[in-house]
């Protein structure tokens, strides 16, 4: 996804972790240890309706404005994760966002995971997108 803002002010809103719950829907996001960086973890619950899923995730890595890298570690969301970002010319970014998870539940979670997948994708690019539109329009710092 191409962001229309400096690397630099993109990375910094990606992390500014509280801030993904105005971009991410359904979903709540705080940092219960540490500053937001390394060595951080970081809680995403997000709720629908009764089911309401909990992702925990170990801040591992930050290399500013180009990377951060977690691990996922809660009781079903497991695995590494990170998004870089590259700068472009005009003052555009890429963002490029890659997930790893473990399935959870065994053979039932082989079998479910096809058809959760096609719509967590979606939802997660409809959230970039609206990350990134935040972002261009300075709402997001």
């Amino acid at each position: 996804m191409i962001v229309n803002a400096p690397a630099d002010r993109v990375f910094s809103a990606f992390l500014n972790w509280e801030k993904q719950s105005e971009w991410i829907p359904f979903t709540r996001v705080r940092v219960v240890e540490g500053d937001g960086g390394e060595g951080s973890l970081v809680e995403a619950v997000t709720a629908l309706g009764p089911a309401v899923l909990r992702d925990e995730l170990r801040v591992v890595k930050v290399n500013a404005p180009y990377e951060v890298r977690v691990v996922h570690c809660g009781k079903v969301l497991r695995g590494p994760g990170s998004m870089r970002c590259t700068a472009m010319s005009g003052d555009r970014t890429q963002i490029v966002l890659h997930e790893w998870f473990h399935l959870p539940a065994g053979a039932v979670g082989k079998i479910a995971w096809p058809v959760l997948w096609p719509g967590s994708k979606l939802g997660f690019t409809g959230a970039l997108k609206r990350f990134g539109r935040l972002v261009e329009q300075g709402r997001l710092p």
